[in-house]
C-alpha cells in the first residue's frame, strides 16, 4: 500500500515504514502528526484518486528530527562591471517516518 501526498508546495509517494525529508512543520521529535492533503491511495488493487483529495484519507506519521539541510551557494556576478554577490541558503527541513497509511471509507 502506498500514497501520494501533498505537503510544502511538493508531492512525496509513501508507504509504511518510509522516511521522507519534507518541508519544516511546526511538531517536535518524537510527536505524531497527521497529514490530510493525500492525492492518490493505492490499496494493491486499486488507486483511489480525489480531485483534490481523498475524502476521509490520512496518513499518520512520527517526527523524527528537525533539521537543517545542506548549503546551497547563490552567486550572481555580470562581467565587467565589478558586481559579484555570494549568498547561502539552507532549508529547514522535518524528518518523518510513516506510521500508518488509511483510507477512510
Amino acid at each position: 500500500m502506498f500514497a501520494i501526498i501533498k505537503t510544502g508546495g511538493k508531492q512525496y509517494r509513501v508507504a509504511e515504514g518510509d522516511v521522507v525529508r519534507i518541508e519544516k512543520l511546526e511538531a517536535q521529535a518524537g510527536s505524531t502528526v497527521e497529514l490530510t492533503d493525500v492525492i492518490l491511495v493505492n490499496d494493491g488493487k486499486k488507486d483511489h484518486i480525489g480531485g483534490s483529495a481523498v475524502a476521509g484519507a490520512t496518513i499518520t506519521a512520527t517526527v523524527v528530527e528537525q533539521m537543517r539541510d545542506r548549503k546551497v551557494i547563490i552567486f550572481k556576478k555580470t562581467r565587467r562591471h565589478n558586481y559579484r554577490r555570494k549568498n547561502g541558503h539552507r532549508q529547514h527541513l522535518t524528518v518523518l517516518k510513516i506510521t500508518k497509511i488509511a483510507l477512510g471509507k
